[in-house]
């Protein structure tokens, strides 16, 4: 079983004692969000290691650092340990599934040389982003992501070909079978997922990451979502890389293949990540919705909300660069399947890429924003990051979005959007390359010039 999250070093160190922990997973991503993790056996964990921390050779890091400047540090956050569960069964005898009792620990990532924090850690990156809202006068910013993914028997690598029991081309005779974009909230024995899906949760709660909802996605196959419950900004970003290793896991022990591609169904759903965001202030000693208005008679909105959206909308193409990073994300933002097309914002509507979630009135705890572009290609961090700037910047600049759109913009016309004052997402990754390029000054609060020069060279490169 997992232990509950310790705050301190000595707490942790002592919790390994008792426990019985023999190896500890010392857990980082890289800046385009691939997990990374170094093994230490639990008598290395020492006082002095929380601040000594452990050296890696950040040249073999996508996106860290050269060879002539490699060294750097990790160094453990304690308020990120969790025990892991046991994924084998105690007497299973089988050298090929030995496992012993580990746990797992966030790190944060120093230069060496007693040189400070390292700009390229994207946890960084997020923990800055959290100061920076209470430096604009938000005491606390509050995030939710709704994880999508395919889960599939298997996958041929050298065709498009998926083997799904769910899947209509797979099971043609067979009445449970899911047609292409019939999938959302299907019901056993048509999901085949929902013990899988059971599992995850649990483990996941294991974690202290709170799941609140799951069920079968739009598209056939095995697409499933896993809501995870709000947290703060960096607790968020955890939370998410923890949900996509655990999907990783339990697959991986059930002989199937988690698949997290953007569109691996070339005729149907692809999956989001789509991000809810709210800012909160002090008032009266009390903590406020700043995105709540109840006199706002149309999504009950404050002018912050209104300037916030501003902020995504003026922002949209080049934060793709970061929401969207790979070729097959342009991909999934295609007309006729849910993923956002067009830079508009709405009132309950899902062909735009800013939804006001519309499901109840007078709720202030509820109000807020989901932005609809992201997919799990992207980097948790530097996504909540970039979606934080560009919102503030609206705020600061007042930049009032134009009117909010009611209809399916799928159906309008080129001269329909035109009058509505709607522009187009990119459509490749070299479009929102180029728009990066040409609008990253609201980034450089918290992304460096040295970041951002690596990880538009780094685009550069996946575009090829």
């Amino acid at each position: 079983m997992a232990g509950k999250k310790n705050t301190s070093a000595k707490k942790v160190i002592n919790q390994i004692k008792k426990s019985g922990v023999k190896w500890v997973r010392l857990q980082f991503c890289n800046p385009f969000g691939l997990l990374h993790q170094l093994n230490v056996p639990s008598t290395e964990i020492t006082k002095q290691s929380f601040s000594d921390g452990f050296p890696l050779d950040g040249s073999s890091i996508l996106g860290y650092t050269t060879i002539d400047k490699s060294d750097i540090l990790l160094v453990p956050d304690p308020s990120t340990f969790t025990i892991l569960p046991e994924y084998f069964d105690k007497n299973y005898t089988d050298s090929k599934n030995y496992s012993s009792k580990s746990a797992r620990m966030f790190v944060d990532v120093y230069k060496g040389f007693g040189q400070g924090r390292f700009s390229r850690d994207p946890r960084f990156i997020a923990q800055k982003a959290e100061q920076y809202s209470k430096k604009n006068g938000f005491d606390k910013t509050y995030w939710a992501a709704e994880l999508e993914f395919f889960v599939f028997e298997k996958m041929q690598t050298s065709s498009p070909e998926i083997f799904s029991k769910e899947a209509p081309w797979v099971t043609k005779n067979n009445e449970e079978a899911i047609q292409l974009k019939r999938g959302y909230y299907r019901d056993s024995p048509s999901d085949t997922l929902t013990n899988f899906r059971d599992e995850v949760c649990d483990t996941l709660m294991k974690f202290g990451v709170n799941p609140i909802a799951h069920h079968h996605e739009v598209a056939t196959a095995g697409q499933s979502e896993i809501v995870l419950a709000y947290q703060e900004l960096v607790k968020m970003a955890d939370s998410f890389l923890t949900g996509v290793k655990t999907i990783r896991e339990v697959a991986s022990r059930r002989n199937l293949i988690a698949s997290f591609k953007p569109k691996p169904i070339p005729n149907d759903n692809g999956s989001a990540v789509h991000i809810n965001q709210s800012l909160w202030k002090t008032k009266n000693k009390k903590q406020v919705n700043a995105f709540y208005d109840s006199s706002d008679k149309y999504a009950e909105l404050s002018q912050s909300g209104h300037y916030y959206i501003g902020g995504l909308l003026e922002h949209a193409k080049a934060l793709c660069a970061i929401t969207n990073p790979t070729k097959q994300s342009y991909k999934r933002l295609v007309p006729g399947y849910e993923a956002p097309t067009n830079i508009a914002w709405g009132k309950m509507n899902r062909s735009v890429s800013v939804r006001i979630p519309a499901h109840h009135k007078k709720k202030p705890n509820n109000k807020r924003i989901e932005y609809r572009p992201p997919d799990p290609t992207s980097n948790i961090y530097l996504v909540e990051s970039a979606l934080l700037l560009a919102g503030l910047d609206g705020i600061k600049k007042k930049l009032q979005p134009p009117p909010p759109v009611d209809v399916d913009t799928y159906k309008l016309s080129d001269r329909e959007m035109k009058k509505m004052s709607i522009k187009k997402l990119p459509t490749s990754l070299t479009e929102s390359i180029n728009a990066i390029k040409s609008d990253k000054e609201f980034l450089k609060s918290l992304f460096d010039d040295d970041f951002l020069e690596m990880y538009i060279e780094n685009l550069i490169q996946i575009s090829k």
